[in-house]
């Protein structure tokens, strides 16, 4: 009994810790949208410099994961859990990534006049940050049916993206002198779509930590 309280107690460190860190990547996507509305270029290299820490507590928590396999013998749902542990790290990481990608981007704009208001990209933003926080909430919750509310927004989010994509593309089409303007917006909505897509990975683990089963429950565009 002491051993499984000492494991169960670990575990929730282990789900302590995701969170923190599923926070930090929250708030990167949170910043680089807001760098990009105001063009604030000392927000995005603090955000790209922000990332290794994202990095680096990814790698930590993993360690915890593997020391727990080692160390105190986990029953098969527990074992489920610490698996679902380790992908939502990698899918954490990467919309670190990212985030830090679109600040990069923010970088490259500089100063350059904007080319339209920004509406549906700030709001592919607010959407992509609620899935990630909701997918986190299911995962601590272990319910399913809001992890499958979450893969519900994804077409949101996609039918967002692909409108950015087709007005940016007329932008380039009348004018071929956007198109460097048009090129880098279109690489921050995809950034987006894909933290939107992860997110959705996320909500996967959560019905595979539940159910066992293993299935993919959002439709991949990619």
């Amino acid at each position: 009994m002491e051993t499984r309280t000492t494991f169960h107690k670990y575990l929730g460190e282990v789900e302590e810790d995701v969170l923190t860190m599923g926070n930090r990547v929250v708030r990167a996507i949170d910043r680089a949208i807001e760098a990009l509305k105001k063009r604030d270029l000392t927000l995005a290299h603090q955000i790209i410099a922000d990332d290794a820490q994202i990095n680096e507590q990814r790698f930590s928590i993993e360690d915890k994961c593997i020391g727990l396999i080692a160390t105190q013998q986990p029953m098969a749902s527990d074992l489920r859990i610490i698996v679902a542990v380790l992908n939502i790290l990698t899918e954490l990481e990467r919309i670190g990534d990212y985030a830090e990608g679109i600040a990069k981007i923010v970088i490259m704009i500089g100063d350059e006049a904007p080319l339209k208001p920004l509406i549906d990209i700030p709001r592919m933003g607010e959407i992509t940050l609620e899935m990630i926080n909701k997918s986190l909430q299911s995962f601590v919750t272990r319910d399913v049916e809001l992890a499958m509310r979450v893969v519900s927004l994804d077409s949101v989010v996609d039918g967002l993206y692909d409108q950015v994509f087709r007005e940016l593309l007329t932008f380039m089409m009348v004018d071929p002198k956007t198109t460097n303007r048009a090129t880098r917006l279109i690489w921050v909505a995809h950034n987006l779509e894909r933290a939107a897509d992860r997110a959705t990975n996320i909500c996967e683990r959560v019905v595979f930590t539940v159910t066992g089963k293993m299935e993919e429950i959002g439709a991949s565009r990619y």
